[in-house]
This record gives C-alpha cells, structure tokens and sequence, in this order.
C-alpha cells in the first residue's frame, strides 16, 4: 500500500480518532508507543479496542509498542482480529523481531517497521525484506539521539539514504519522520522535498496541517503525468526498438520512473 501521507494520533485521545481520519491523509495510525505514557496504556489500548470494533477504516493502522517493551503482548491480543490496515512496530533492530511479532499478531496485515537506532539501520537491508513488510519509517529523532547528532539534513544524510536503498531494493514503501515544527511550511515543504528527491515515497505527520503540504508534494503534477504517460507510449510504440521522444533516447530507467508515476496516480 502506498501511502504519501500518514498522520499519528494519540491512542489516549479518541476524540481525535475521527478528526483525524477526515484530516486528508492517505493513512491514518493511532499511537500506542511515544505519545501514550506508561500509566495511559491500559486506558489507551482500551479506548482503540473500542473504536476499531465500530468497524474498518481504509488506511487506519495502529503503532504498537516494541519488540522489548513490556506492554507489546497486550497490544497484540487487543489487535486480535480487528479491522486494522497495517501495524507499525517501533524500534526494530532485526528481522527476526518482524516474524517474531507477525507470529504474534497472528494474520497478514502489512507491517510498518521503524528503524530509529545504529543497529537498525545496519540491519535495514534485512529487515525492509522480512515477510510481512509493507513499509518502513525513518524515525529521526530516536537515530540522531543515538548517534548523537542533531536533526539537520545534512546530519541525517546518510541515515536517509541507506534507508532509500534498503526499502528500493526490496519493493517497500518509506516515509520520512514527521517534521516537528508545526508552524515551519517552508522548511515542511523543503525538507519533504529533498527526502522525495532521494526516494522516500511519503511522510509522517503529527499535525492535520501538515497534511496538504506532505500530499502535495509527493503527488506528480499534470505536466509530470503527460510527460509520464507520453514516455511509456513512445516506449511501447517502439516494440523493444529504440525508442525516441523529443528527439531524445529513451533508456529503461525513464521508463521504470515513468511507470511509476502513472502507478501512483492510477493511470
């Protein structure tokens, strides 16, 4: 499933569970980890059980707690058979947590895996090609805690482009962390940018103002879209032979790009 936005919500608050799921966002993923404290996780948990019984939501997935924490096996008894899109699992270190917690969860619902800590990141590769992923997120601030860095680009270049890599190589989405600045558009809408530039297919978010901003940047313009579908029929047309546009060559990485962008807007 391809998601160019994904906006969180605070498991303990449910009266935001609907605002949210009608804020625009391609997904929407109910939080049981950073934004719940340890108290609040009963009553949280509580609080999704009873929402998701209400009946399924498209997009609508839950982050539970991770692989060591001691509230994970609770979270995925109460997620037993209700209607949820995905799960994303914090702090994944290793593809075996990912079988280990898909045996838990007991289906094939996609997991989402964050990979927030040097370790992560070295197993990466690996865990973006674990059974079971649909996608992965980069979570930043956890990563630049460990390594000690600040949240700048260039801090997290690296970091950011292993991840594009990782995921490219196995068929997997990748979101970026969500921007922090609520109020910051102009470094949203660069930031977003550059993170599209390197190959992340979407971005979290934590407010439902970021999300316009987040769908239009990863969503081709109509001049990327024509230009797109005009590729793919020259391509075509041309029967495995070389094939022309413009006057230019078109090569098979134009056309794979091409595809891609028609894939993404259903055309």
């Amino acid at each position: 499933m391809a998601f160019r936005s994904l906006l969180f919500v605070p498991g303990n608050r449910p009266e935001r569970f609907e605002k949210a799921l009608g804020a625009g966002a391609d997904a929407v993923c109910i939080d049981l980890e950073d934004a719940v404290a340890p108290e609040a996780k009963d009553a949280a948990r509580s609080a999704v059980i009873d929402f998701l019984t209400r009946g399924a939501r498209p997009g609508l997935g839950v982050r539970i707690n991770g692989p060591a924490s001691e509230h994970v096996d609770a979270d995925c008894r109460a997620l037993s058979g209700l209607p949820v899109a995905f799960v994303m699992i914090p702090k994944v270190e290793a593809p075996g947590q990912v079988a280990s917690l898909r045996l838990r969860l007991g289906d094939s619902r996609p997991l989402w895996p964050i990979i927030e800590s040097p370790e992560g990141l070295r197993q990466a590769w690996d865990i973006a090609s674990a059974v079971g992923v649909g996608g992965i997120l980069f979570g930043a601030a956890d990563y630049s805690a460990e390594v000690g860095c600040t949240l700048e680009w260039d801090a997290l270049l690296y970091a950011r482009g292993a991840l594009a890599a990782a995921a490219a190589r196995a068929g997997a989405e990748l979101l970026d962390v969500p921007y922090l600045d609520i109020a910051d558009e102009v470094g949203l809408t660069s930031s977003t940018g550059r993170a599209k530039a390197l190959g992340f297919t979407g971005r979290a978010c934590i407010h439902p103002g970021q999300v316009e901003i987040v769908n239009t940047a990863y969503s081709p313009s109509m001049a990327e879209v024509d230009r797109a579908r005009r590729v793919v029929e020259a391509f075509d047309a041309a029967n495995g032979g070389a094939a022309l546009l413009d006057g230019k060559l078109i090569e098979l990485p134009v056309v794979r790009a091409a595809r891609r962008t028609l894939e993404r807007t259903g055309v």
